[in-house]
């Protein structure tokens, strides 16, 4: 607790502030518009709206909330063929808790549990694995989803599975990366961004030299940084300091924790479980070249998708977006989550309309959390 506690130090967080404000009006001399950061991870733009960082640092920056939500991205498809898994005749679904409350046409997961279909919330793919020990007369199928955070565990329980011979373990895999939708959202004219805060747990696998073509094809600076408030604060000062003197470098704030090569057993582990797909849908952005991941043909005996002929094995499905939904838009920095014409009316926590609203990680959750309620009500 006490190292917590050194990393939200309020006279730390003031000189970082104040350093901020300095580089801000540097900056701001020679351009009229704010200083554009987008912080690539819903983990981060939860934290920034607890601690009140947007309204702390100076008027010159303004935070861009980016597509790091990996249950926010799922396209409404890939849940609805989520509950068709469920819905078959022996078979238990298991879910991390973050995705059971996400929408498709035909209601969520939570909806469907209560429609009498055998779907459990597990907190690892290795719980899942157990539940298939424990269970095989039944079909045990686990939702892999997320970035890279994720996707290392989910190919740990694949290989267990396999050298066990478990035949009632399956996975239906949605592991998806990051850098992918960031070189999307950099090719777009209409997107004017000046930096990123990169997410450091993604780092902690990955490393951080996957985000070298931010700064050497885009010429964007980048800081891979930690989920505290000081972490967050000193991330931004180190974007500005970038900005200030025309660096565009890809810079470690989190290294305490992310090597610069990333986890080796990690990387090996989803090296042998996984290959690319030719592309993956992301909601809001729509197709993206190998921005997905799958199960290698080795593994096939463990792929959901193969032995229940869903997703993309039964061929792509495009489920468009509720009318005046703007997951989209708000996911990918085009719009802020009190702007969407369904924020706080036609979509609350309550009656979501989208993923943002009711992923921990997701943007418009994070807006109603921390004041987003008031600002609905006004």
């Amino acid at each position: 607790m006490k190292h917590v506690t050194e990393f939200r130090d309020p006279a730390l967080a003031k000189n970082l502030l104040a350093e901020i404000a300095a580089l801000a009006d540097r900056i701001g001399a020679t351009r009229a518009e704010p200083v554009r950061i987008m912080e690539i991870c819903g983990g981060h733009t939860h934290a920034i709206f607890r601690f009140g960082l947007d309204k702390l640092v100076h008027e010159g920056i303004e935070f861009i909330h980016g597509p790091g939500c990996p249950v926010c991205v799922l396209p409404m498809a890939r849940v609805d063929e989520c509950i068709e898994i469920a819905e078959r005749p022996g078979v238990i679904f298991t879910t991390f808790g973050d995705a059971m409350r996400v929408p498709g046409t035909r209601g969520s997961l939570m909806q469907a549990k209560a429609r009498g279909c055998d779907i459990r919330m597990v907190y690892s793919p290795l719980d899942a694995l157990e539940i298939a020990r424990r269970n095989p007369g039944h079909e045990v199928v686990f939702f892999g989803l997320g970035f890279e955070t994720t996707t290392p565990s989910t190919a740990f329980a694949i290989q267990a599975a396999a050298r066990e011979g478990l035949g009632n373990f399956t996975v239906f895999c949605n592991h998806i990366t990051v850098p992918e939708p960031l070189r999307a959202l950099l090719g777009d004219p209409h997107m004017q961004l000046d930096g990123f805060v990169g997410p450091g747990h993604v780092s902690m696998v990955i490393g951080t030299h996957p985000y070298d073509f931010i700064a050497e094809d885009f010429g964007k600076p980048i800081t891979v940084a930690g989920f505290e408030p000081l972490d967050l604060l000193q991330a931004v000062a180190m974007v500005l300091r970038q900005i200030a003197e025309g660096r565009a470098e890809v810079e470690n704030q989190y290294a305490r924790v992310v090597p610069e090569h990333g986890n080796p057993a990690s990387i090996a582990a989803m090296a042998d479980v996984y290959e690319r797909r030719p592309s993956f849908e992301w909601r809001g952005l729509g197709e993206i070249d190998a921005s997905g991941l799958r199960i290698r043909p080795a593994y096939a005996a463990y792929d959901a998708e193969e032995k229940f002929g869903v997703g993309y094995a039964a061929g792509p499905r495009h489920v468009p977006e509720p009318e005046g939904c703007a997951c989209g838009s708000v996911m990918t920095g085009r719009m802020k989550p009190t702007a969407c014409p369904q924020y706080g009316t036609g979509c609350t926590p309550e009656t979501p309309l989208g993923a943002l609203m009711v992923s921990s990680e997701g943007a418009c959750a994070a807006y109603w959390q921390y004041g987003g309620a008031r600002v609905a009500a006004e």
